[in-house]
């Protein structure tokens, strides 16, 4: 870990103390603010706290988010000229730059997207990713990061309309059967990041994080349905968890693949339905 600060460089303590300021006129939690710049929020707390340096992308995520010029940040600039430095674009330049490369991994696939493709769907220039994003890897493990937020916002939609586990369950294998053209194109993402979740540590580690979360809030719902008696006694939740989703992975997986959305994403619906009826719901 460095300790010290570079001749003509802003201590770091008081950079931390000026993305603070940024986050305060956010008006958002730390963990918003970190999802808002695509970033790991442990790596953002770390920074904040002085026992980690902020990368010059992130400086400049967190300078475009909060519309001040990244020399602000460093102290490059007096305290009362912070001046906004891009026009403004929603959600941000770092996320517009996140949810493009995403359609287009979607559409091509990662390794056929280039950082000019994605310059060119931004309306931007290629020097503008790499100054948010200096690396493809960067902006891999961003597009992950972002698909785990929106599919872990949705979930607890979902789950938030639900009566009781039963509709719980339910509205989770809805949200995962790929019916709409949103929920394909999420797929279709998800498939071409397993292949890159084997070969990146960074983007492994994050896939098997999701499906940590994913597989406990399967197990959370089987839980409540066992409490409520509306599952069978003596089910096990990690185990039926562990069963429910990698059955969702397959059979979406041999949906997308067969190209027949319709048909086969109500089979496969019928198939997850029939398993949870045999398996799990009470009698």
């Amino acid at each position: 870990m460095e300790t010290d600060d570079a001749p003509g460089r802003a201590p770091r303590a008081d950079t931390a103390a000026r993305v603070r300021e940024v986050i305060t006129a956010a008006g958002v939690s730390q963990r918003e603010f970190a999802r808002r710049i695509v970033m790991d929020p442990s790596k953002l707390s770390r920074s904040l706290s002085g026992t980690r340096r902020f990368t010059a992308a992130e400086l400049a995520r967190i300078a475009d988010e909060g519309r001040v010029d990244a020399g602000w940040l460093l102290g490059a600039r007096p305290p009362e000229q912070p001046a906004a430095v891009v026009a403004p674009v929603e959600g941000g330049r770092a996320l517009q730059i996140v949810r493009e490369t995403v359609r287009l991994i979607a559409e091509h696939g990662f390794h056929a997207v280039r950082v000019a493709d994605i310059a060119r769907a931004c309306a931007t220039s290629t020097a503008a990713i790499h100054y948010h994003f200096p690396g493809r890897a960067d902006l891999l493990e961003a597009a992950v990061r972002w698909c785990m937020d929106e599919d872990t916002a949705r979930r607890a939609a979902r789950l938030a309309e639900a009566d009781d586990a039963v509709a719980e369950l339910r509205q989770l294998i809805e949200l995962q059967t790929p019916r709409t053209a949103q929920q394909r194109r999420q797929w279709a993402v998800w498939l071409d990041l397993w292949a890159e979740a084997a070969r990146s540590t960074a983007v492994g580690g994050l896939h098997a994080e999701y499906y940590r979360q994913w597989r406990e809030t399967v197990a959370d719902v089987v839980r409540r349905g066992v409490a409520q008696g509306v599952f069978r006694h003596g089910v096990d939740p990690q185990a039926a968890a562990l069963t429910l989703t990698a059955l969702i992975d397959g059979l979406a997986t041999h949906v997308l693949s067969a190209g027949d959305s319709g048909a086969g994403a109500d089979a496969m619906h019928a198939a997850l339905l029939a398993h949870v009826h045999t398996t799990i719901l009470a009698h």
